[in-house]
């Protein structure tokens, strides 16, 4: 027998020998599992391995499949923990064991699991902003204490392929240090639920800063879609140029080499996109398909400035349509509550074009299950980054407390229905306008047009729970419309003190 022929028969039982389950990083120890819903556990082994799961009293098996992947679902339970969930891999038989050797198994055991609600965070740099820079980060760091609170930190990652696995860390329990950094919205959010429900909260902070909403949407959905052809137009022009995006790099390194030489202040260079995370359907394949095979209760969604500008703007209740539906049949556990942040008030720049984006997103309430919070009266006009995220995160929960929880609460402010002409005069109707008023007396950022569609600055004032206007300028109005712009003033609330969203009734 030769050399090779001996290694062959010492390595070969050594390999087929050894146990190979293993469990994606989005399950670990300290997270949360889903309520109510079948408990899910998957991951990878050899093909063929037989792998049982154990948790809550409960075992179930089964075998990897050919590529190695493997998955089983035990029973759903009420809130609770904490818990331990073992998982355990043997080979399959053969190879060592048929040759009279042990089959020895690996085990993995996470421990501290809480069982509770799981809510997904996503968006933009709103959602992403961190506890340790809202105006309250002060006052509630240091009380961020909560092990009923649990956090999981999904870490960039944009790539042309769904993933299987997500980039973190793993889960922890909320801390001063582990909220310092997790997005503020959420954590607030989470606070809330969790000492209103009393059940265990899981938040998964997956959010990437100045991303548009194509590039968080599955390229097969969109795809489908004739209509969202200018989403993949935009894509090739940004690829054509970013050619010159090193040659601009060293342009503005130069300028501010040159203004430092000169004693001069160096000029602020521009904001300029990752490149990958504008690409459709990067950001669902890094960041929010490894996600889908974890029951969740909901997602709430913080997201829009990117897509503001006067291109994208007028798509964007499509694209965000399709990107609702899109997860939801990807989770396969029902039309869960997806709630998001009307973008708030911001000076934007002149190609922009806020008002119709936050139409778009009103649009988007005629999907079921949705919810949306208003900020328009809580935004910062110079900095697109208001540090008021306590009251962002207040309002998505008291959405969540009516879709998700079955409260009987007031979730909304004043959402315009229709308008009837009177003459001289308009009338809007409102939903959700128990004791309307406008704060300060005449309600403000109101304009009426006639049937050549111009608006003009209206006179406008509360009459019951409708909204009258009229403008000198228009003898006939049959439109009118409410903050349209993109830092408005705006006074129109209902007596929960919830904001009015801004509106217009021509399409």
């Amino acid at each position: 027998m030769n050399l090779r022929s001996i290694l062959l028969l010492v390595l070969v039982p050594t390999v087929t020998a050894s146990a190979q389950v293993t469990l994606p990083k989005v399950l670990s120890s300290h997270m949360v599992i889903q309520r109510n819903l079948p408990v899910h556990v998957w991951g990878m082994a050899a093909p063929g391995e037989e792998v049982s799961a154990s948790f809550r009293g409960e075992t179930r098996s089964t075998k990897a499949g050919p590529l190695g992947r493997w998955s089983v679902y035990l029973s759903p339970g009420e809130a609770g923990g904490p818990f331990a969930l073992t998982v355990t891999g043997t080979p399959a038989a053969g190879g060592a064991a048929g040759q009279g050797n042990a089959v020895p198994a690996n085990t993995i055991t996470l421990d501290d699991i809480l069982v509770g609600d799981i809510w997904v965070a996503s968006g933009q740099s709103n959602m992403e902003f961190a506890m340790n820079q809202a105006a309250t980060a002060a006052q509630d760091l240091p009380h961020a204490d909560n092990p009923h609170i649990r956090l999981l930190m999904i870490k960039r990652k944009a790539v042309d392929t769904p993933q299987d696995d997500a980039d973190t860390e793993g889960w922890t329990s909320s801390t001063p240090d582990t909220a310092r950094d997790f997005s503020a919205v959420a954590w607030y959010f989470a606070r809330d639920i969790e000492n209103r429900e009393h059940v265990p909260v899981g938040v998964i902070d997956s959010t990437w800063g100045g991303t548009p909403a194509e590039a968080w949407t599955s390229m097969a959905a969109l795809g489908a879609d004739a209509a969202l052809a200018p989403s993949f137009v935009a894509w090739g022009k940004m690829t054509e140029e970013q050619s010159d995006a090193d040659l601009k790099l060293k342009m503005r390194q130069r300028e501010a080499d040159a203004a430092k030489a000169a004693g001069k202040p160096v000029p602020p260079a521009p904001w300029v996109p990752a490149i990958d995370s504008w690409g459709p359907g990067m950001l669902y394949n890094g960041m929010i398909a490894p996600l889908t095979p974890l029951p969740i209760r909901g997602v709430i969604w913080y997201q829009g400035e990117s897509n503001a500008d006067q291109g994208r703007a007028p798509l964007y209740s499509r694209v965000f349509r399709t990107m609702i539906e899109d997860w939801r049949r990807e989770w396969g556990v029902g039309d869960f509550p997806f709630l998001f942040v009307q973008i708030a008030n911001y000076k934007a720049a002149a190609s922009s074009d806020w008002p119709t984006l936050r139409d778009q997103q009103l649009k988007t309430l005629a999907l079921r299950n949705t919810g949306m919070a208003v900020t328009i009266d809580i935004g910062n006009p110079d900095n697109i980054h208001p540090t008021d995220k306590v009251d962002v995160g207040l309002r998505l929960a008291l959405a969540a407390r009516v879709l998700a929880y079955g409260e009987n609460v007031e979730d909304f402010g004043p959402v315009f229905r229709q308008a009837t002409p009177e003459g001289s005069s308009i009338r809007a109707w409102f939903d959700h306008a128990k004791n309307l008023m406008a704060k300060g007396g005449a309600v403000t950022s109101v304009e009426v047009a006639g049937v050549d569609g111009k608006f003009f600055p209206a006179d406008a004032k509360v009459d019951g729970s409708t909204v009258v206007a009229s403008s000198p300028s228009v003898e006939a109005p049959v439109f009118i419309r409410y903050g349209w712009a993109d830092s408005p003033q705006c006074n129109l609330f209902n007596g929960d003190g919830l904001p009015a969203s801004p509106f217009t009734s021509k399409e």
